[in-house]
């Protein structure tokens, strides 16, 4: 029996290492098969190649990394589990190591969470949908185009992903295609690995390429609703613009029109010139307030807000609004014009000029020569800008209001105790009449017109000669009417004439402050050659 045995167990033996020796014996291939894995794997490496650099493997990788870590982290917490449930400086040792493991796993975690559930990472999520602003403004309108430039943008960039997903899980359905063919050609146990790796990478990426197809259907859809609602919003807004701007132009062309009748019925420019500043304030303050109430929504806010304000506005813009005041008096009041010539004082400064425009703050004049420059600031051309509000507060006389172009002006001689005043009062008047007849009628006429406004009582208009005893002599005061603008030139050309006619009378005679001295002496004392000449005796 045990021969038996024997015999039979050598027969096995035998026969199993000849089978194990004929399996180790390499398959030979034909031409035709080497010829094709050839080309198999030049397809291969072409396939590599375009997938060498793709960030979306590379994206993988993290995903793959994530879940070799969230195995280990796994298994690190149970043997911390073990170790904690055991006594000993051993596992209380180990329990420690594992502890300070387990927090470097969670920090590796923490570095790719985006990995948690997705093989691309965040990139299988589109971007946000940002709610944009209401369009309630023509600004807003440069901002939608802004903003549905970016929804575009987003949608392309989603779409892209989508392709380079569809793109690449067609690489690795047909690299998969060739290691099958390959390992049926020549079988390798690490190509079978690699196609189990590549079977569970298409698996994982046809999955993101059908989600990321939905996603981008309702992505896009969802983009396009959006620029519907905004490219709806513009359209409103450019009627809404288009119509503003038609009333505008509308409120102007009647502005214009009317500027055009004024010019036809008023006699002087500055009339005209004061009232286009009135129509053009009225314009554009109707602008604005159109401009107001169009573009926002809760006046009462704004109102309510400028209630609270309007105190603390008052006192810190106390001039401006006193300015904006006193715009309103001199308009509505008719008080100064342009082209006036008036004269302002202001801490013992004064200036008199023609007045070159009313502004909503200030008075502009431009300084001209006069008997003010002549005898107080010897300067004059100069610009000054009087603030609207000084009308409250100062001194402001009006040479030419309400059409009356002349005023009185005086020439002062002093004559001696001794002269003929009744003559020279009689001299005076006549070159008076002389000089300023054309002044008289004119004034006449202006003074008649002003009667339907204000109460006349003295009117007399012919020009009139005073005399009043001072102490070096007799003053003769000659008052007469002149030109606003040209007082100056009339009494420097009435001075001499006057003067001269004085003169050429024996019975009267300038006076001026003269001295006497009295020298007490006696004639012997006086030098021979002075003995002739008289000397009043003290």
């Amino acid at each position: 029996m045990k021969k038996i045995f024997f015999i039979c167990l050598f027969v096995f033996t035998t026969l199993s290492f000849a089978e194990s020796t004929q399996l180790a014996v390499p398959k030979q291939l034909t031409l035709e098969q080497i010829n094709n894995l050839d080309l198999i794997q030049s397809k291969l490496d072409e396939i590599d190649l375009k997938l060498k650099d793709n960030i979306l493997l590379k994206r993988y990788s993290n995903y793959i990394a994530y879940r070799q870590i969230s195995d280990e982290l796994h298994k690190l917490e149970e043997n911390y589990d073990e170790y904690t449930t055991k006594k000993g400086e051993k596992y209380k040792e180990l329990s420690y190591q594992t502890n300070n493991k387990i927090r470097i796993k969670k920090n590796e975690l923490e570095l790719i969470a985006e990995y948690k559930d997705s093989p691309i990472g965040n990139l299988i999520n589109p971007p946000d949908i940002d709610k944009d602003e209401p369009i309630t403004n023509p600004f807003g309108i440069i901002n939608a185009f802004s903003y549905m430039k970016k929804l575009e943008n987003n949608k392309a960039k989603f779409k892209k992903i989508q392709q380079d997903v569809a793109e690449l899980t067609g690489f690795l359905e047909e690299k998969l295609f060739l290691l099958l063919e390959k390992n049926d050609i020549k079988s390798d146990e690490n190509e079978a690995l690699v196609i189990d790796f590549l079977t569970k990478q298409k698996k994982d990426f046809n999955m993101v390429l059908d989600i990321v197809s939905t996603t981008n259907n309702v992505y896009a859809r969802k983009i396009e609703q959006v620029i519907l609602e905004t490219q709806s919003q513009i359209s409103n807004q450019v009627e809404k613009s288009m119509k503003i701007i038609i009333t505008i132009v509308v409120l102007f062309l009647i502005s214009f029109l009317i500027k055009l009748t004024l010019k036809k019925y008023f006699s002087q420019n500055e009339n005209y010139y004061m009232a286009n500043k009135v129509i053009n304030f009225v314009i554009v303050f109707l602008v604005l307030m159109i401009v107001l109430f169009s573009y926002i929504d809760n006046v009462s806010y704004l109102v309510t807000i400028l209630g609270f304000a309007s105190a603390g506005i008052a006192i810190a813009l106390k001039d401006w609004f006193m300015s904006i005041f006193g715009w309103m008096v001199i308009v509505t009041s008719g008080s100064i014009h342009v082209g006036d010539r008036i004269k302002v004082q202001r801490d013992g400064i004064e200036a008199v000029g023609d007045v070159l425009d009313i502004s909503l703050f200030k008075i502009t004049i431009r300084e001209d020569i006069t008997l003010t420059s002549y005898t107080k600031n010897r300067r004059t051309g100069r610009i000054y800008f009087i603030p609207n509000n000084y009308i409250f507060s100062e001194m402001i006389a009006n040479y030419t209001h309400a059409d009356l172009r002349t005023v009185w002006d005086g020439i002062d001689i002093t004559i001696t105790f001794d002269s003929n005043y009744k003559k020279a009062q009689h001299i005076a008047k006549e070159i008076l009449k002389q000089y300023s007849k054309g002044y008289t009628d004119i004034t006449r006429k202006q003074l008649s017109k002003m009667r339907s406004k204000y109460s006349l009582r003295a009117t007399g208009v012919e020009p009139r000669v005073y005399t009043f005893v001072e102490p070096y002599g007799i003053v003769i005061s000659s008052w007469y009417l002149t030109n606003s603008y040209a007082a100056l030139a009339l009494r420097s050309t009435m001075s001499p004439e006057i003067l001269e006619a004085f003169m050429k009378e024996d019975d009267i005679h300038i006076a001026y402050p003269t001295q006497s001295i009295n020298i007490q002496t006696t004639k012997k004392d006086i030098p021979a050659e002075l003995k002739d000449l008289p000397f009043e005796k003290a």
